[in-house]
């Protein structure tokens, strides 16, 4: 432990996905991520060979000869010393590094933590008087809004501030009022190429612990290397900042950089001084360069906090100091985990924000905020904002602060290329706009009214709608004149709303384009009727559960009468609504799984793989307790009450292939559906939108920053995402580029509303169009923003009979009524431009110019990259003509077996069957499992079963969503993602005849088996890798040991482990049980504590439990034959103290059997 925290000090955790094979000429070793991302598995055979790879089965071997199996597990080394011959394991490589040098000793005499000197920390030393706080919060853009919703639940609980609908708010470059400079930079977030992590459920990876210091030379090892003064978070306290900049060591001198310069000199000037003097200071000793505005002064006017440290972080690279120094940002502007998250992107080590502080003294004072004393609500804000900065840093795939500090992880939108090339200088920035001189006149407003003591603080208006604030596209006017369009059916009434809308002030990009006038108009008769261009609309993804069932089955009604597609969203569907006019022709796949099975899929036009969010990107859905009701928790396989959080990662896509894999398990339990990948814009989504063409997608969707949400931190939708203007472009083009664009289809959605924003959409790249608050609005939602609270007034996001029974108007008229103008609107505005099919317009951007901007900045804008060809042949396809991207593999094997079954599935009579099977065999049983489910539903054949008997190594998928009636036996090896999605039925793995090492030691399945399962059993004799049975909902499980976060967000269904688990066993677990056998006695500190609890089985007091266990027991060594199964059954009075019974703390004991039973039925 000391080598590694000796060794953290001056690098950087690595947190993968990869696994790399590497070799100095001597040893061949294999180094997994910490975070066991991805899969590498080993054998060892009689002849000393080794064969390492992410997969097994590729190479053959009697199975006599192998002597041993394994995998590397996370974070650990592997290697081979082949001058000796030695095979060096984990352990082994750890003795030898741990022993180079008196580690632990320098540490104790070196490294020094810095904790708060008082036990129950003030918030502030010498607090502001109000009067003097009401100029600070004025100079520095603090709102009664932001008080009340961001500051106070900070404060009051730790946590983030939870809202809901989307942000409708114009970005800062067309705003025309002063704006934050954190707001022109969206966060980006990992989709596809790499997983976010899951910051809630795997927290044992996560850390903002941060080191001060000079960092010195990584090849070198000296006790001076030691000298670091360490804080557990970059959020400073009071205290703790004093401490930092009073030290009196040299090693930790310090210098104070004032940011208030004369309101006389120009900005970029004072930023080139400041820059310059922390440079000098540096040059000469400095360590702690701290960068403070906090001696504001009439004369002066505050530098932004952001753009110096990002000026003095470039500075100092330049002047090759960088790593000398650490800057520390003493700041009135960081207030919420975004301000903090860029300043730390930017090069800042730590962040003390004295106003944040001083205006919740100021609540305090005023009793908006009561509690248990300031020294709880400092230590409640930095909690929340600690967990803001893990859910941001984790959206990219980062458990560390200290990976995330300098990234510049951000695009900026909005800001001109002087400020982003001397304070931001590589980040991505596309369009633009805001200069040195609009930034300096912003602060120059703020600061005339700071100092005039008669204006109030500003009330806001940025996060919900108030007259005289921030404009808001969906504002009161613009949602009543659509309620009174759909309502009528007057298509006058529409014009007026599109009016609204159309002509509003700029808002999003698309507003400031136009579409040309000097076109050749032709006869709207001679342009494509209404019902060919609805069929292009979808409603967006809302699930059952954030939207009521009336509201949920309108939209359905509405879109398959008018022959467009609605979206399932993530919370699965109703079977009763399947071939009836309610059935929704999209389902969607979330990294929850919640209701996804055989029978789901089958049911379905088009399978969407959501990878990401609009309003929330790099981060999971989540449905409040209150909002599952009993139908709710049947149809997600979960409990009534519960939260149903989705991981923000799938845990079967860490890569591009792994995509690709899924894509595979969905053509092949339903080849007639059209497979849709939903991303969200951000720079370089067209590099990614071209993998998941090449993964054989049919369908991309690129959402926009602008969608809606359920419920999601307000944080996610203020600064996540990008425009879809700038994410469609790219992509459209990408794809061209490519050769791909004939093979895909391409969508857009985020705040579409009108034929306008269609017609613009499909010049810049967009074949189909996806809708969500429109219709929602269409059936009398009144953009409340709380559908998260489960109190929506108008009926359409609640769970609550009553509000729903008396409060909600929704007809399906109505939504029709919205998507037929939207599609007339559309036929107008091509017979204007001299369109007659839509498909004409697909990449005319020729179509389209640039308006007028109404300020200076809007003016600067450079839409040019929204505007451009890429350079790319115009002969190029614009639109998909292939019906579907065909997959190279075309699954010869499991077209076999379906040849050979199909007739025994039609006539229901079962039989049993046998074939050989390679690792090239991927997602063997999803062809059978979609024609019994497709004929049979999820259980129908599960009295007549097919057993299928198979020999060999198993590729990647086998047995995913298994059905009822089918029984997979494999004598030999399987990959990852084993029973994922199963419904029913068995699968049972076991080693082959002849092998010689003990199964119980030896891995048999690969990582994330039992993902998603909603029923069925599974029995392996062997181990299981990493987070075996992720969001299980109903499977039984034996498997004899398992990897890391087993039974992670676990809802239902019991496991039984014969043997070690890795760490953070049952994170999330909410329903469900498990069986650990502890023979070593370490179980215990390794479950995670939050959720969980843990009991000996006693053989009298838990008699029922100890039967069902011995039961599933036998059943299991009958099937496998398990040596280490049989032990236990043959002593299993002896063996039975050893076992833990792991269950929800919310759950009772005595009830769990019957539950299982219950579902079992």
């Amino acid at each position: 432990r000391a080598f590694y925290e000796y060794n953290s000090m001056h690098t950087e955790p690595w947190d993968g996905p990869a696994g790399i094979v590497l070799t100095d000429g001597r040893h061949a070793a294999c180094a997994l991520d910490r975070n066991g991302l991805r899969p590498a598995r080993y054998v060892i055979t009689r002849d000393r060979h080794i064969t390492l790879a992410s997969e097994i089965g590729i190479w053959d071997y009697t199975p006599e000869d192998v002597v041993a199996k394994g995998r590397v597990q996370p974070g650990q080394i592997l290697a081979v010393d082949t001058a000796t011959g030695r095979l060096l394991e984990p352990e082994d490589i750890d003795g030898l590094l741990k022993d180079r040098q008196p580690y632990r000793h320098w540490l104790a005499r070196h490294a020094e933590r810095l904790t708060p000197r008082l036990a129950g920390e003030p918030l502030c030393r010498d607090c502001l008087p109000p009067k003097r706080l009401a100029i600070y919060q004025k100079l520095f853009g603090v709102t009664y809004e932001e008080c009340d919703q961001i500051l106070r639940p900070l404060a009051s609980a730790g946590q983030e501030a939870v809202g809901s609908m989307g942000d409708d708010t114009p970005l800062p470059v067309l705003s025309q009022r002063p704006r934050s400079l954190y707001d022109n930079f969206r966060q980006q977030f990992a989709q596809v190429t790499n997983p976010p992590i899951d910051p809630l459920r795997e927290s044992i990876v996560m850390s903002l612990e941060t080191c001060l210091g000079p960092e010195r030379n990584l090849f070198e090892e000296s006790p001076e290397h030691a000298q670091r003064l360490i804080i557990d978070s970059p959020v400073l306290t009071g205290d703790v900042f004093h401490q930092l900049v009073e030290r009196p060591e040299p090693h930790y001198r310090s210098v104070r950089i004032d940011l208030n310069r004369p309101a006389s000199q120009p900005l970029r000037e004072a930023v080139e001084e400041i820059a310059e003097e922390a440079a000098r200071a540096v040059a000469q000793g400095a360590v702690i360069v701290v960068l403070s505005d906090r001696d504001i002064d009439r004369d002066k006017l505050p530098v932004h906090a952001l753009l110096a440290t990002g000026a003095v972080h470039h500075r100092l690279i330049e002047a090759g100091t960088r790593c000398r120094a650490n800057i520390v940002v003493e700041t009135a502007t960081a207030r919420d985990p975004h301000h903090f998250a860029v300043l730390l992107g930017y090069g800042a080590t730590a962040v003390y924000p004295y106003l944040a502080y001083e205006s919740l003294q100021g609540m305090v004072r005023s009793g908006e905020i009561t509690g248990d004393g300031t020294a709880q609500i400092t230590e409640n804000y930095r909690k929340g904002i600690a967990k803001g900065l893990f859910k941001i840093t984790s959206k990219m795939g980062i458990s560390t602060i200290a990976s995330y500090r300098g990234a510049q992880l951000f695009e900026i939108v909005g800001l001109h290329e002087e400020v982003v090339d001397l304070c931001f200088k590589d980040t991505v920035s596309r369009v633009q706009g805001i200069d040195f001189q609009d930034l300096q006149e912003d602060t120059m407003k703020l600061a005339r009214r700071a100092w005039n003591p008669r204006a109030a603080i500003d009330q806001g208006g940025y996060l919900k709608y108030i007259h005289g604030g921030e404009y808001h596209a969906y504002n009161p006017d613009v949602v009543q004149a659509l309620h009174d369009a759909v309502t009528s059916g007057d298509y006058a009434k529409w014009r007026r709303f599109a009016q609204l809308v159309n002509e509003r002030p700029p808002t999003v990009l698309r507003d400031m384009l136009e579409l040309r006038e000097d076109t050749e108009p032709v006869p709207i008769e001679e342009v494509e009727p209404v019902e060919d261009i609805v069929r292009r609309f979808d409603s967006a993804a809302m699930s059952l559960g954030a939207l009521s069932p009336e509201a949920h089955e309108t939209l359905a009604q509405a879109m398959n009468r008018l022959g467009g597609r609605s979206n399932s969203g993530e919370g699965g569907e109703d079977p009763a609504r399947y071939g009836t006019d309610k059935v929704s022709k999209i389902k969607q796949i979330a990294s929850g799984r919640f209701g996804v099975t055989p029978h789901y899929l089958v049911n379905a036009e088009v399978l969407q793989i959501k990878i990401a969010q609009g309003a929330k990107p790099g981060e999971g859905g989540q449905l409040p307790g209150h909002k599952v009701n009993e139908m709710i928790a049947r149809l997600r396989y979960s409990n009534p009450g519960v939260p149903m959080i989705s991981p923000p990662p799938h845990h079967d896509i860490y890569s591009i292939e792994d995509l690709a894999q899924l894509i595979f398990d969905l053509k092949q339990v339903n080849p007639e559906a059209l497979v849709s990948v939903k991303l969200v814009s951000e720079a370089g989504v067209g590099t990614i939108a071209a993998g998941v063409a090449k993964a054989y997608a049919d369908l991309i969707t690129i959402a926009g920053y602008d969608g809606g949400t359920g419920a999601s931190p307000l944080t996610s939708v203020k600064y996540a995402g990008s425009p879809w203007e700038l994410g469609l472009t790219e992509t459209h083009q990408a794809l061209r580029a490519n050769d791909l664009r004939d093979k895909v289809r391409l969508q857009t959605d985020g705040g579409l509303k009108t034929g306008m924003d269609v017609v613009k959409a499909a010049i810049l790249g967009a074949e189909s169009f996806g809708f969500g608050t429109a219709p929602m609005i269409a059936m009398g939602c009144k953009y409340l923003r709380i559908c998260h609270l489960n109190n929506c007034a108008t009926g359409v996001a609640t769970q609550n009979q009553v509000l729903r029974m008396k409060h909600f108007i929704g007809k399906v008229e109505m939504v029709m009524n919205y998507f037929r103008f939207v599609a007339q609107e559309t036929r107008e505005l091509m017979a204007r431009l001299g369109v007659r099919r839509l498909e004409e317009l697909i990449g005319r951007t020729d179509l389209l110019r640039v308006r007028e901007g109404q300020t200076p900045r809007q003016r600067r804008l450079d839409l040019s990259p929204i505007l451009s060809d890429g350079g790319v042949s115009p002969d190029k396809p614009q639109y998909c003509v292939e019906p579907h991207n065909t997959p190279f593999d075309k699954g010869e094997l499991a077209e076999r077996m379906v040849r050979d079954m199909l007739p025994a599935i039609e006539a229901k009579t079962g039989g049993e069957f046998s074939y050989e099977i390679r690792n090239v065999n991927r997602s063997i049983g999803a062809r059978v499992s979609g024609e019994i489910a497709r004929r049979h539903g999820n259980y129908g054949m599960s009295d007549a079963p097919l057993v299928v008997r198979l020999r060999g190594t198993a590729g990647q998928s086998f047995g995913v969503w298994n059905a009822g009636g089918l029984h997979l036996y494999l004598e030999g090896d399987a990959n990852d993602y084993v029973g994922k999605g199963m419904a029913a039925g068995k699968i049972v793995v076991r080693p082959p005849e002849g092998s010689d090492f003990a199964s119980h030691e030896t891995t048999i399945i690969g990582n994330t088996c039992l993902y998603g399962a909603t029923g069925g059993k599974l029995f392996a004799a062997g181990l299981a890798g990493e987070r075996f049975g992720v969001r299980n909902s109903g499977a039984v499980a034996v498997v004899e040991g398992v990897g890391e976060h087993g039974c992670e967000y676990m809802t239902g269904g019991a496991i039984v482990v014969l043997g070690d688990t890795g760490l953070n066993f049952g994170a999330g677990m909410t329903g469900g049980l498990a069986f650990v056998l502890d023979l070593d006695e370490r179980f215990v500190d390794r479950y995670n504590h939050e959720l969980i609890d843990i009991h000996r089985v006693d053989p009298e007091a838990m008699a029922a439990h100890s039967a069902y266990l011995r039961e599933l027991l036998a059943e299991f060594v009958a099937e496998t034959g398990s040596a280490r199964g049989r032990e236990v059954l043959e002593d299993f009075a002896g063996f039975l103290p050893r076992f833990w019974l792991v269950k929800p703390k919310a759950a009772a004991l005595e009830s769990l059997i019957d539950e299982l039973l219950r579902r079992a039925a």
